[in-house]
């Protein structure tokens, strides 16, 4: 399994733009590190859009489901910090979802990724699970990519404080994170292989799609190395 969980909390969303150099300052040098000091968060990555929308996607990846609704991590977002306080009102369209790892395939992560979200068809769920499924097995293979992953929303996040005070997040339904070496592939593989018509096909509504580049990631023994140290 390429990622170092079988579960992640995915977000996308923008910042005002005035305050986008702090906020990368923040998540770099406090935010990361706070969420890899948490029990059970082993990784998490931020991404940047190199074309489509919101401008971030953050991925961080968990030992497990339960992780994310454990009192450690609760007690974190009803106690954030005076920064985080500061930043949380820059938000904007945050969308934050709790996702079981549906498959994963490759090894590694890449510098560029392809983000697709998604609603599936009510009636279909299963076929269209099968469909994705058989279509990023063999994608590691072809040059340019590395990993590809399946996500599914496996559970409803909390309000807590630091949701009340950047305002309500909206949810995730499904999701697949695709990555590699090469922005033209992963390009190319969101319009054909994995394009709009295609999912439509398969029961599929709702269809996003951005390509994003690595901007910062961060591992639990990296965080507590850090700490360690000072």
């Amino acid at each position: 399994m390429p990622l170092l969980g079988p579960a992640a909390m995915l977000l996308s969303f923008d910042v005002l733009e005035d305050a986008i150099a702090e906020h990368d300052q923040w998540h770099t040098q406090e935010h990361l590190p706070e969420r890899l000091s948490i029990p059970g968060f082993v990784r998490g990555s931020r991404w940047v859009a190199l074309s489509g929308q919101p401008r971030y996607f953050v991925m961080y990846e968990v030992a497990q489901l339960a992780t994310l609704s454990s009192a450690a991590y609760l007690e974190r977002l009803n106690h954030p910090s005076p920064w985080t306080e500061k930043m949380m009102p820059c938000y904007r369209g945050m969308s934050r979802g709790f996702c079981a790892l549906a498959g994963s395939f490759g090894a590694g992560i890449g510098h560029a990724g392809l983000l697709i979200r998604f609603k599936p068809g009510i009636e279909s769920p299963s076929s269209l699970r099968d469909w994705l499924l058989q279509v990023l097995a063999p994608l590691p293979s072809r040059p340019g990519i590395g990993s590809a992953h399946l996500f599914e929303g496996a559970a409803t996040p909390a309000m807590t404080n630091e949701q009340r005070i950047r305002g309500a997040d909206a949810g995730f339904d499904w999701a697949l994170f695709v990555t590699g070496y090469s922005e033209d592939a992963l390009a190319q593989l969101m319009h054909v292989d994995l394009a709009d018509a295609a999912f439509a096909r398969h029961g599929a509504a709702g269809v996003l799609a951005a390509l994003y580049r690595m901007d910062y990631a961060l591992t639990d023994r990296e965080s507590g190395a850090a700490r360690n140290r000072a």
